[in-house]
């Protein structure tokens, strides 16, 4: 009995760590920032949990020191530094502490995740396939048949590539309708909308975002960037609303379409003005991308700050090594802050210019996350440019911002503080 009791103990005691790994997520400490999210989503993978250590060093990520880890670290060239126990409790002391802002919060399981995007996209990109491969993150990709299909029940997290949801094929039509790659898209979206059953792609497209909107409310967490975020919500907004013209889906728009928009419908913008000529590369009043006149050299937008024990989740989303990220173009590059519902919260913005660039809200017992412009590393990304290497840019703090999102539905859940 005394052996078996002493086997108990030992078995007890090598599965408390004496020792731990803190990956530092500070602008000093860290050379690889995108990596070391993927090292922590490879940790959770294999059903370990890590802290994450908000506001200290950057967000640092405090894991169980295994070698395996030391490993992959190693390899992926992530900084990182062994500490012992009594040095991670010391650092959970203070972070623990009512005059810090800061919180330790538990990531439990690494989130299922999917990237909607249709088959065979054009060569200029999206940031989160591009940040997701380069972390070494792994996802799914689907698209209107799966979305359709009810597909999006089996992922934690969704992140919407750069799509025109209103069945305006990107309003690209001044510039490009006589583009192979535009004619073909055309194709290939009216093809899969009669395979669905549908006689107008916007019909089929509505029904998407539908879906969507029922992910989200369900529970899920939904990412978007650029067109995706306004068209979406447009796209709700104008649910049995003709806001297509001929060149578009064959037949003329509704008569004073605009005063039939239903705002309540929408997630995160109101009062918005859509753009109704199709020669026009915008749609809507909601994007600042023709009203700023900002150069290029000071174009900046800074992160806000929260509380980090009281508002936990927008502090996540806000993790990075610096308040100041540079700003970034895209169709959609940026949002309007009267255009912006109240129950929305704004982490990002260029505040003299009247512009939100990265926001966040709670749909039912869901969550999303709007990030303005198309490419965190080219400033004005255009059709058919070479993709952005993110070994270029291995510390990118808007690139972060995609990340933090990532890792979000890995965060256990508390109850609300009242």
């Amino acid at each position: 009995m005394r052996y078996l009791v002493l086997i108990i103990a030992f078995c007890f005691a090598g599965n408390s760590y004496a020792s731990y790994i803190l990956i530092p997520m500070d602008a000093e400490s860290q050379k690889n920032h995108l990596k070391a999210y993927g090292i922590t989503f490879w940790t959770l993978e294999k059903q370990q949990k890590v802290k994450w250590l908000l506001n200290y060093k950057g967000g640092a990520f405090l894991l169980p020191d295994f070698e395996e880890i030391q490993k992959e670290c190693q390899i992926r060239g992530v900084s990182y530094e062994v500490i012992s126990t009594a040095k991670a409790e010391s650092i959970l002391d203070m972070i623990n502490s009512p005059s810090q802002n800061m919180e330790a919060v538990v990531l439990e399981k690494a989130p299922k995740i999917a990237v909607y995007t249709p088959n065979g996209k054009q060569p200029w990109d999206d940031a989160v396939t591009m940040v997701l491969t380069y972390a070494e993150i792994p996802y799914d990709t689907i698209y209107d048949e799966e979305v359709l299909n009810d597909g999006l029940l089996l992922y934690d997290w969704l992140h919407l590539h750069h799509e025109d949801f209103t069945g305006q094929y990107g309003k690209f039509y001044r510039s490009y309708r006589s583009a192979a790659w535009y004619i073909q898209q055309k194709k290939d979206a009216e093809a899969l909308a009669a395979k669905m059953g549908y006689s107008k792609v916007s019909h089929e497209k509505l029904d998407v975002a539908l879906k969507i909107r029922d992910y989200v409310v369900g529970g899920g967490f939904m990412f978007a960037m650029c067109s995706a975020t306004d068209s979406f919500d447009i796209a709700l907004s104008a649910e049995g609303v003709d806001i297509c013209e001929a060149m578009f889906d064959g037949d003329g728009s509704t008569p004073n379409y605009q005063a039939k928009i239903d705002y309540n419908k929408s997630f995160a913008f109101t009062n918005y003005i859509l753009e109704r000529s199709p020669n026009v590369y915008e749609f809507s009043s909601i994007d600042m991308s023709y009203k700023r006149k900002i150069p290029k050299e000071v174009d900046y937008f800074s992160l806000m700050e929260f509380s980090a024990k009281w508002d936990p989740i927008p502090t996540m989303l806000c993790q990075n090594h610096t308040a100041l990220v540079k700003g970034f173009m895209g169709q959609t590059t940026s949002f309007s802050r009267d255009q912006i519902k109240s129950n929305v919260l704004v982490m990002g913005e260029h505040k003299s210019n009247g512009e939100a660039r990265y926001i966040h809200g709670i749909k039912g017992k869901g969550f999303f996350t709007f990030y303005g412009g198309h490419d965190p590393e080219d400033y004005t990304h255009r059709v058919g440019d070479p993709k952005t290497e993110l070994d270029l840019h291995p510390t990118s703090p808007g690139y972060r911002l995609i990340l933090n999102n990532v890792l979000f539905p890995a965060a256990r859940k508390k109850k609300q503080k009242t």
